[in-house]
């Protein structure tokens, strides 16, 4: 199976299934002298787990995460960061039904399918549950990037439920308000009204899609290539990946269908040093108005980057259905009946959040905005503050000790 590896500079692989012994991810190309530690990642992890409240899946599983490579003392060493997150809670009694009955409209007959077999536990590699490990991974990329020169802020929140939309937000209500309620929408208001319509969905044993909106601030301009490696196409790339999304898009997005050229266009002034969202100086060109999002041309502007995110309703619901039997060539009544989400979007925020800060990452070191190798960016120098101090001195630190000589 090919399609496990997610960056070009910084990259991270992953394995692991639903219902497996663990959860797992390696993440290569991360700069030594990053400040990192199980603390550090375990935040992150947090606010994606299951059981969080009633609109989540009841699955109980604490993401406990263990950095097994790759620091010391505290500190990234350049080596491959290995992690794991133990499966504690996997049940995969309600799934045997559907061993050779396909569930509708999951990964089940297109995984067979394809692999003449598939780890059919809790849905096996095509489970949401492998998104732990991008989490992992974009909790690294988010220490790197917060202890860089570089100030880049990252934030998301639900938008959409349903036919409920919030109204458009501030970046500093989003910073302020998405984690207050069990949504993740930065309006209070509307996320009350969300919550509701999503415990109605949950009683009557259904589900509903949503959206979440994504804002990067602090993305300096000329990151992304032409064509195949621009940032939105690899951007696209990865949000198109989280499961159960159905569409991305940034700047006016699909409402750019209907906006007239001589409208979209944004002309060009000078910056005079008061707009402090735009990575700029004084002087510099800037763009007069952000419908086009951060981007133009596939790279950066130094504007904020915003877009959307769109999930559908989550496929595993206890309403029964139809499927059909290949091995006894039947026709059967489905019926879901484990532990699973009403609506994706309140616990993919910190999916979105995550592969926002890989992205980054990636395109800020193929550019040299990082040094690959070492957050200081002091090359040739072997004295630092992250290097782990020698214990020849204190013969109870070490089981063998240099001897000085004589002259």
């Amino acid at each position: 199976m090919n399609g496990n590896r997610f960056g070009r500079l910084f990259q991270f692989t992953t394995y692991g299934e639903s219902h497996g012994d663990a959860m797992g991810v390696t993440v290569s190309g991360c700069p030594a002298g990053v400040e990192i530690d199980e603390e550090t990642i375990q935040r992150e992890l947090d606010r994606r787990k299951p059981g969080q409240s009633m609109i989540t899946t009841s699955r109980g599983e604490p993401d406990e995460v263990t950095i097994n490579s790759g620091t010391l003392e505290g500190y990234t060493t350049g080596t491959p960061i290995g992690m794991v997150i133990q499966n504690k809670d996997a049940r995969s009694g309600k799934y045997e039904p559907f061993v050779t009955a396909p569930r509708p409209s999951h990964g089940d007959y297109t995984y067979s399918a394809k692999f003449g077999t598939r780890n059919w536990g809790g849905g096996g590699r095509s489970s949401a549950r492998e998104t732990v490990n991008w989490v992992a991974a974009g909790a690294v990329a988010k220490a790197v990037l917060d202890q860089s020169d570089h100030d880049v802020e990252i934030k998301a929140h639900v938008n959409r439920i349903g036919d409920i939309e919030a109204p458009a937000v501030s970046f500093e209500q989003l910073l302020e308000h998405s984690e207050e309620n069990e949504v993740r929408c930065a309006d209070p208001e509307t996320a009350e009204r969300m919550r509701e319509a999503i415990d109605e969905y949950q009683q009557e044993g259904d589900s509903i899609g949503g959206a979440i909106y994504f804002e990067a601030r602090g993305v300096p301009r000329g990151l992304g290539a032409p064509r195949f490696d621009s940032f939105p196409a690899r951007l696209g790339q990865a949000m198109f990946a989280v499961p159960a999304t159905t569409a991305f898009e940034f700047g006016l997005g699909r409402e750019a269908a209907s906006v007239r050229g001589i409208d979209r266009n944004e002309d060009w002034e000078f910056d005079d040093g008061t707009r402090d969202e735009v990575v700029s100086e004084a002087g510099d060109p800037v763009p007069v108005g952000n419908d086009h999002g951060g981007i133009q041309g596939g790279i950066t502007t130094g504007e904020p980057i915003y877009g959307e995110v769109t999930w559908h309703a989550p496929t595993s619901i206890p309403k029964k259905q139809e499927t059909v039997d290949w091995e006894s060539g039947e026709k059967k009544e489905a019926q879901v009946v484990g532990r699973h989400d009403p609506s994706l979007p309140p616990r993919a925020v910190p999916v979105v959040e995550a592969m926002l800060y890989c992205t980054v990452l990636d395109f800020m070191l193929l550019d040299g905005r990082i040094n690959p190798d070492r957050l200081d960016d002091r090359p040739g120098e072997y004295e630092t503050d992250y290097h782990p101090t020698s214990p020849r001195d204190d013969p109870n630190d070490a089981e063998t000790k240099a001897e000085t000589l004589d002259d």
